[in-house]
């Protein structure tokens, strides 16, 4: 392996040259284009990994590596990122769409041959859910009863009589729901399915300024015993050793497409516990997935090999995959083109090279993508806390222009993904046009949310700026704070075109020059979080399954995933509104309303939509520009034949591969005809 790895350095230093002189126009494909010798794939996955461990990381270059590693109740199908069965070979949901049943396959085992039960997945969850554990995407499982109680370190209200309050009798609105008589009947099971209780927070800080809020809650609450929420009062649940059940608070429509995410792949507790914050290290890592941990460079290199231990060993077709850690696209495109590596992950062909990479339509992958770009403010600081001053530099950017710019991205003033979710849009259409007219907002108005400068120069002025008018609407602000404000951005060529880009315009069309700062990617992630900087961040949202509410979620709860420091109780309740409403169309609209009242605030400025803009070898099969760009692994082969090779990628999506639907019929088999036999087919 290691003189891999040095042929690998050598030609990250050397191939510049290797490639530059030669034309290729003439040829059908980019660069060499030879098949490994070995059954091995050779990967960029970008960043270096914040975490191996699947409940830690948040970002999309980890989330690719630990599906290799962790297999899940369910996995993402390579080309639709449905959820198909993996763990567990079938389920089955209550009618009133609050519990799931899972059950799991007698011979999974994690990579040490521990078999994995139901019991495994109950820790999974639960730990994801500690507070101790600090998940960032804890909150993804926040629809789970009493999961969102736990992990927020709340409390049960416990009257002299034993009994609790309930958080119905302080929510008049609250649909209760339960699922008495599905599945089998269990202790636990009675106890979840009691009128859910109220919970408050522990932090007797927290608990005072909600409490001063509510004069009847702070009156009821008076006197009575506050009892933590633990883990084991959230809703999951091992029947049996092979028998998983979920229960939610509320109906969560999209619920099962979102367990394939890494937050909710299996871990082993017996490693976790041995080896406490050490067990990801590669003398110490057990996982759960088709492949294993082989090797770990930092900065480098990844490895990972065949687990044989899997549970569908025989159908994971590579022996080896190689996932580098690069970021700077024209090494990366250098290396693909000298045959160095296989495939490289989205939004990786500079926009310098599109005019040439296009040409090449068996490997160039230009797809719609379930992610969008978009730039955070700071709101609870000056001077991006005021709600003009936000408008006013969303305003003064020129979406159109900066789409040109790109190259491979659409023009974006929603927060939902444009050309995604058809009928959300068409109804969000209907909806906007009524909450429009509600408003008093002109048609006129409303269509130049892409570029407005003439008003943002207003609204600096209307926020007490001095503000000189210039020519074509534009003006250049006097006195605003520069030194309070930057965009802040991390670190990719890509990002910093982009930051640049929007940089002049803001120049040209305020006459303000905002400082630009990058970050390296472990070090931005949490620095947006906290909200440890001034002014604008760059952001972008790959969605986590495919729904809107995967966009809208992020500005949900008082500790939100934004990076914004943006939260109003209304935006939650409509959003609560539109997840317990069955009628899919009623749904949408209650999700429009909810979009259309927090984009009011401005607490962020959508930018574009982008599509997958990628690049792999022909030879390289089953590995799909799926809207997510999130790959099962197991599903990729080498092919060696050139007469099977993949011709005209623009159509891969509609076309059928033999190998790779075989693996998908077997696989989806057990369920189609769980849910024929429940139906009496």
């Amino acid at each position: 392996m290691n003189r891999i790895y040095l042929c690998f350095i050598s030609l990250s230093l050397l191939v510049f040259n290797l490639s530059c002189s030669e034309s290729t126009a003439s040829r059908r494909y980019w660069g060499k284009t030879e098949p490994p010798k070995e059954n091995v794939l050779r990967y960029v996955s970008g960043s270096e990994p914040e975490s191996l461990d699947p409940q830690i990381p948040t970002g999309q270059p980890e989330a690719r590596i630990l599906m290799a590693l962790y297999d899940g109740l369910v996995e993402y199908h390579p080309k639709t990122m449905a959820p198909i069965p993996a763990i567990a070979e079938r389920w089955e949901i209550s009618p009133d769409g609050t519990e799931f049943i899972f059950y799991l396959r007698r011979n999974a085992k994690f990579s040490n041959g521990d078999p994995i039960t139901a019991h495994d997945f109950v820790y999974t969850f639960r730990r994801g859910l500690d507070p101790e554990l600090a998940a960032q995407n804890a909150y993804l499982a926040y629809e789970i009863k009493y999961a969102k109680a736990y992990n927020s370190r709340e409390a049960f209200v416990r009257k002299e009589n034993g009994e609790f309050l309930l958080r119905k009798d302080f929510e008049t609105d609250l649909k209760e729901v339960n699922s008495v008589g599905f599945g089998p009947d269990t202790e636990f099971h009675r106890f979840i399915n009691l009128p859910e209780r109220l919970t408050v927070p522990l932090d007797e800080k927290d608990r005072q300024e909600l409490i001063d809020k509510d004069p009847e809650l702070k009156k009821a609450i008076e006197g009575k015993e506050l009892v933590p929420v633990r883990a084991e009062d959230v809703g999951v649940e091992a029947i049996d050793d092979y028998t998983f059940r979920l229960k939610l608070a509320i109906p969560a429509p999209y619920f099962l497409d979102l367990l394939p995410h890494q937050f909710f792949r299996v871990v082993n507790k017996k490693v976790i516990e041995k080896y406490g914050k050490e067990w990801t290290r590669p003398e110490n890592i057990v996982t759960s997935g088709a492949f294993k941990l082989l090797t770990h460079r930092p900065y480098d290199v990844l490895v990972v090999v065949k687990n044989s231990d899997y549970w569908d060993a025989e159908n994971v077709s590579l022996d080896r995959i190689e996932f580098y850690s690069l970021e700077e696209q024209y090494t990366m495109m250098n290396l693909y083109k000298a045959g160095a590596v296989d495939a490289t992950y989205n939004h990786t062909v500079p926009a310098s090279w599109l005019d040439e990479i296009r040409q090449y339509k068996d490997e160039y992958l230009d797809h719609p993508e379930v992610t969008i770009e978009y730039y955070t403010f700071n709101v609870r600081r000056k001077p991006m806390d005021d709600v003009r001053v936000r408008k006013a530099f969303a305003l003064a950017i020129d979406r159109f222009s900066l789409a040109k710019f790109r190259k491979t991205s659409k023009p974006l003033v929603d927060f939902t993904p444009e050309g995604i979710f058809p009928k959300y849009e068409e109804i969000r259409k209907r909806v906007y046009e009524q909450l429009l007219r509600e408003s008093g907002i002109s048609k006129q108005d409303w269509e130049k949310r892409y570029f407005d400068p003439e008003r943002a120069c207003r609204l600096m002025k209307e926020a007490g700026y001095q503000v000189e008018n210039k020519a074509n609407g534009r003006c250049e602000v006097k006195n605003f704070p520069i030194g309070e404000v930057a965009l802040t951005y991390n670190t990719s060529e890509s990002n910093k075109a982009v930051a640049e880009f929007i940089q002049a315009q803001w120049k040209q069309n305020l006459g303000i020059t905002i400082p630009l700062r990058n970050m390296e990617w472990k070090t931005f992630l949490p620095t947006r979080k906290r909200l440890d900087y001034t002014g604008m961040t760059r952001a972008g949202w790959v969605g986590d399954y495919m729904d809107p509410n995967t966009f809208l979620k992020l500005f949900y709860g008082s500790d939100n995933d934004s990076g914004t420091g943006w939260y109003d109780p209304k935006f939650d309740k409509l959003l609560d509104q539109a997840n317990s409403e069955v009628n899919p169309e009623k749904r949408f609209e209650l999700m429009a309303r909810a979009e259309f009242y927090m984009l009011q605030s401005q607490p962020v400025i959508p930018l574009m939509t982008a599509s997958t803009n990628w690049l792999k070898k022909p030879y390289v099969k089953g590995l799909y520009p799926n809207p997510g760009t999130l790959h099962a692994w197991k599903f990729v082969y080498i092919e060696r034949d050139p007469n099977k090779w993949d011709r005209d990628v623009d159509n891969i999506m509609k076309e059928s591969d033999p190998i790779v639907e075989e693996k998908l019929a077997r696989l989806q088999r057990s369920q189609i005809e769980f849910e024929k036999q429940r139906h009496g087919e």
